[in-house]
C-alpha cells in the first residue's frame, strides 16, 4: 500500500445516495483474485450501455471529470454486500479520496485497509463541493493536518482515528503491520 500523507486532486461529484457495492462493481466481474484491473468495471451499468458504448449522461464519462482522483458522493456510500472488490475498483480507477456524509461500515474499513482515504463530512459541505465541482474544483487533502483546502481557499477539517491515520500515512496494510513485529514473532517461534 502506498503512503498517503497529502493528496491534491480534481473532484468528481457522484450525486447519489445509497450507492451499494453491486453498483460500484457488479457481480459478474468478481471472478478475479488480483486487486488490479477492476477500474474498467467501476459503476459498469451506469457508465455503459448494453452494447458497451459509454453513456454520455454519467459523470465519469464527462470529459470535465476525466482524471479525477477525489470522489464526492451521497449518503450511505458503499452499502450492500461486503465485497472488497469495491475499493479495489475505485482505487484501480484512480480514486485516492472519497468524501461522503456517511459510509457503510464494512466498506469504510475495507477502503481504509486498501489505501483509500474515506472522509465523513457534513452533508451541506458535501453538497457545496458537488455544486462547485461543476465549474471545476480541486481539493488539497492534508492527512497529517486533517484538513481539506478547496481551490477557492476555504479550509475544512475532518476526523479520522489516529490508528487509521498512521496506517495511511505510512502505507501500512495489515500484512505490513504484522511484518513490523517480525523480530518478536521470530523470537516467540524460536522460544516455543
Amino acid at each position: 500500500m502506498e503512503p498517503l500523507e497529502f493528496h491534491s486532486g480534481k473532484v468528481c461529484p457522484l450525486n447519489r445516495a445509497n450507492v451499494d457495492t453491486d453498483q460500484i462493481i457488479p457481480k459478474q466481474f468478481l471472478k478475479r483474485i488480483e486487486r488490479t484491473g477492476f477500474g474498467q468495471f467501476l459503476f459498469f451499468h451506469w457508465r455503459f450501455n448494453d452494447d458497451g458504448t459509454e453513456r454520455s449522461d454519467f459523470v465519469l464519462n464527462d470529459p470535465d471529470y476525466k482524471g479525477s482522483s477525489i470522489l464526492v458522493a451521497g449518503d450511505n456510500f458503499g452499502c450492500g454486500s461486503s465485497r472488497e472488490h469495491a475499493p479495489w475498483a475505485l482505487a484501480d480507477y484512480g480514486f485516492k479520496v472519497i468524501i461522503a456524509p456517511d459510509f457503510a461500515d464494512i466498506f469504510y474499513n475495507n477502503a481504509l485497509k486498501n489505501g483509500i482515504l474515506v472522509i465523513k463530512m457534513d452533508e451541506q459541505q458535501v453538497k457545496s463541493w458537488m455544486q462547485k465541482a461543476v465549474d471545476g474544483l480541486t481539493l488539497d487533502v492534508d492527512l497529517k493536518q486533517q484538513t481539506i483546502q478547496a481551490s477557492d481557499g476555504t479550509i475544512t477539517s475532518f476526523d479520522i482515528t489516529p490508528y487509521q491515520r498512521e496506517k495511511l500515512i505510512n502505507g501500512w496494510d495489515d500484512i505490513a503491520l504484522t511484518l513490523l513485529k517480525e523480530e518478536k514473532i521470530a523470537a516467540y517461534e524460536s522460544a516455543n
